[in-house]
């Protein structure tokens, strides 16, 4: 099956500027909707769907599910029996409204039959392009899809990858039960960010551990935030947020060579040198995300949006040696304790 990947084109610039995306106010409740099922076929008979991936920014937890979702849908294509074929684009929005939204115009004019965006803001301006349509949205990885506005809309579900922010600090103290101060290294534009710092800040608190705040909305800015906060904490709590995983790799340089844990979102920040977390399977949420989409387009019923399940602890195994914790002290969390090494 073919496979194309088409960026996000920069002459969308030299067209007139869409406004910022924004979903639907949300609406109480996950109800379910319809898409449009396809028509009876006859035996031996073939119906192909075209499928946007709309990825809303290049880094290793996204690139990770945008590969599960093309890999399954070339699965489900070629599956012994199947009638259905899963063509795909993938789009990158480049972490730009303007951008997403151009793409979002692009493919519901463009004759697609689904789409697929990757985080937040990917999938508030799919949203939004198809509001006036019953083209589905199956969007993956959105922490918190009350906070981004995307419940109780017809034609969009999901998965979630929704963090449990308090087992994450019970590791921290597991680890290191002296702990006194804990930064909250995130961005504030990250609308993943927004309910698991500020779980932390409830838990911190009801612990009795100061916590010092840290943002930033570019690289060189998360990277200033993360170096100021050597010197004054003990260990670093980041959510799943994207703008801080695309300078994961520098920012554990900077944590680890400080001898401080960074405890994460995702094990992708792990993989990129981040101490430790415990979150979401990426490759399995991008299956699950994909064979969602194709069961819509197979058979016309829109679900409400499902929660992934977590309980995998990784560890870095160089980050470990690095801050002196050994990853033995998470054994008696959870039923499965994984060592990984940096990435290069």
């Amino acid at each position: 099956m073919k496979k194309l990947f088409t960026a996000a084109l920069s002459l969308v610039m030299s067209l007139s500027l869409l406004a910022a995306c924004s979903s639907s106010p949300a609406q109480s409740g996950g109800t379910s909707g319809s898409a449009s099922a396809g028509s009876a076929m006859s035996v031996g008979e073939t119906k192909t769907f075209k499928v946007a991936i709309v990825q809303q920014m290049d880094h290793a937890s996204l690139d990770e599910i945008r590969s599960a979702i093309e890999e399954e849908l070339t699965a489900r294509s070629y599956q012994e029996g199947s009638q259905y074929v899963f063509q795909f684009d993938s789009f990158s929005g480049q972490n730009d409204a303007t951008v997403l939204n151009q793409i979002g115009s692009q493919v519901v004019s463009g004759g697609y039959d689904a789409i697929i965006p990757i985080a937040t803001l990917a999938a508030q301006c799919m949203a939004t392009a198809t509001e006036d349509t019953d083209i589905p949205v199956v969007y993956a990885a959105i922490s918190d899809p009350a906070v981004a506005g995307l419940e109780g809309i017809d034609n969009v579900t999901g998965t979630s990858d929704a963090l449990n922010t308090p087992f994450i600090l019970d590791m921290m103290l597991t680890a290191d039960p002296d702990v006194k101060t804990v930064g909250l290294l995130y961005s504030n534009s990250e609308p993943n960010s927004a309910t698991p710092i500020a779980d932390a800040k409830a838990y911190l608190e009801s612990k009795g551990i100061a916590y010092v705040e840290k943002t930033g909305n570019t690289t060189d800015e998360i990277l200033s935030a993360a170096n100021a906060l050597v010197g004054q904490v003990d260990a670093v709590f980041t959510p799943t947020d994207n703008v801080v995983m695309g300078a994961a790799g520098a920012v554990a340089e900077i944590l680890n060579e400080a001898g401080i844990p960074h405890y994460t979102g995702a094990d992708s920040f792990v993989k990129a040198g981040s101490f430790a977390t415990c979150g979401v399977n990426y490759t399995e949420l991008g299956a699950y995300t994909a064979d969602m989409a194709a069961d819509i387009l197979e058979g016309g019923a829109i679900p409400a949006y499902h929660v992934m399940d977590g309980g995998i602890i990784t560890v870095n195994s160089e980050s470990a040696a690095k801050v002196g914790i050994d990853a033995s002290v998470f054994s008696t969390m959870a039923g499965q304790v994984v060592e990984v090494e940096t990435e290069q």
